[in-house]
C-alpha cells in the first residue's frame, strides 16, 4: 500500500500537522494508539475503534483526516514508523512486533526463511576464507579453548564446545557452569584461546572475561554483531557479521555457520586430528555402554 507523498515520518509530527482538524473522538483514538504503538500497528481499524469505545468507522475517519485514503494505509504508516530501517529496538517485544509487521499475513514461514536467506547472502559478502583460516589456525595451535556467550549466544557457545570436544580439542564452555567460572579462568594461560560471541551489545561479563584473557596473554577470537564488537583491548581475530536487518529474524544460523566453517577448516589443516577424534567417538558411541536416560 502506498503512503501519500508529504506525510511526516512520525505519528507525533503527523498529529501536529493536522491538529486543528481532529475531533474529540480522534483524540480518544490517538490516546489508544499511543498507549501501545506495537499493538496498534498490528490491529485493524475496527479493533482500534472498539478499544477506544467508538463506532467501528471512527478509525477510518481519523485516517482520512490525517491524509490517508483509509485505515489500511494509516496502519502501513504506523508499521513503517515502528520498523524503520534507521531505528533500533532494545526492547524484545518491539523486535518481535517489527518482525510480525514485515511478514505478510499468512506468509510468516516464508518471511522468516527469506530473512535467513538474506542474512546468509550478506554473510557471504562479509566473511572470507582468510578470516576463517585465521580462526582455525589459532584453535589448532592452542592448548585449550575457553568459550563464552550469554543469552542466545550461550546456545552457540554450548554447540561450539560440543563440536570442538568431539573433534579432539579441549574446549571449556564457561557459561555451562557459571559457579565454577573463576576456577576455570584461573587455569587460563598464554597458550590458550578465548572464543567469544556477542550480539546487539557487549555484555559486561564478556568484557570482563576478555580482560582476563588479555592479562594472561591468551589470544581472543570474536564473532559478533556490529554493535557487540567494541572491545578493549580488541580481539586478535574478529569476524563481524549481520544477523539480519531491523524487522527481520535476528538469525543464530549466521554465527553458527561461521563456527561450523571454522571447525570444518580445522579438520582440513590439523593433519587428521579432527577426523581421528570423531572416528573414536563414533566407535565409542556404537560399541560402548548404552547410557540410556530414564
Amino acid at each position: 500500500m502506498n503512503i501519500p507523498d508529504g506525510i511526516p515520518q512520525h505519528l507525533s509530527d503527523l498529529v501536529a500537522l493536522n491538529s486543528e482538524r481532529l475531533t474529540q473522538a480522534d483524540t480518544r483514538l490517538l490516546d489508544v494508539l499511543l498507549q501501545n504503538p506495537l499493538r496498534a500497528a498490528l490491529e485493524n481499524g475496527k479493533e482500534i475503534s472498539t478499544r477506544a469505545g467508538l463506532h467501528p468507522s471512527s478509525a477510518v475517519r481519523l485516517a482520512r483526516r490525517l491524509g490517508f485514503e483509509g485505515y489500511p494505509e494509516f496502519r502501513t504508516f504506523l508499521q513503517n514508523s515502528l520498523a524503520g530501517e534507521d531505528e533500533d529496538f532494545d526492547n524484545g517485544a518491539a523486535r518481535v512486533a517489527a518482525r510480525l509487521l514485515r511478514a505478510d499475513e499468512g506468509h510468516l514461514v516464508s518471511s522468516v526463511i527469506d530473512s535467513e536467506i538474506a542474512a546468509l547472502e550478506a554473510a557471504r559478502n562479509s566473511v572470507d576464507d582468510r578470516q576463517i583460516r585465521k580462526f582455525a589456525e589459532t584453535v589448532r595451535d592452542c592448548r585449550k579453548v575457553f568459550i563464552i556467550g550469554t543469552g542466545h549466544a550461550g546456545a552457540l557457545a554450548q554447540l561450539l564446545g560440543l563440536r570442538l570436544n568431539r573433534s579432539g580439542y579441549d574446549a571449556v564452555d564457561l557459561t555451562a557452569t557459571p559457579n565454577q567460572m573463576r576456577e576455570k579462568l584461573m587455569t587460563m594461560t598464554a597458550d590458550d584461546v578465548l572464543w567469544l560471541f556477542a550480539f546487539r551489545k557487549l555484555p559486561p561479563l564478556v568484557q570482563d572475561i576478555r580482560t582476563v584473557a588479555a592479562d594472561r596473554g591468551a589470544k581472543t577470537l570474536a564473532v559478533t554483531d556490529v554493535r557487540g564488537g567494541r572491545f578493549s583491548p580488541p580481539p586478535d581475530h574478529h569476524i563481524t557479521i549481520s544477523r539480519g536487518s531491523l524487522g527481520q529474524s535476528q538469525s543464530l544460523v549466521i554465527p553458527m555457520t561461521v563456527a561450523n566453517t571454522v571447525i570444518l577448516d580445522l579438520a582440513a589443516i590439523d593433519n587428521g586430528r579432527s577426523i581421528r577424534a570423531i572416528e573414536q567417538f563414533d566407535r565409542f558411541r556404537e560399541d560402548g555402554p548404552p547410557l540410556s536416560w530414564g
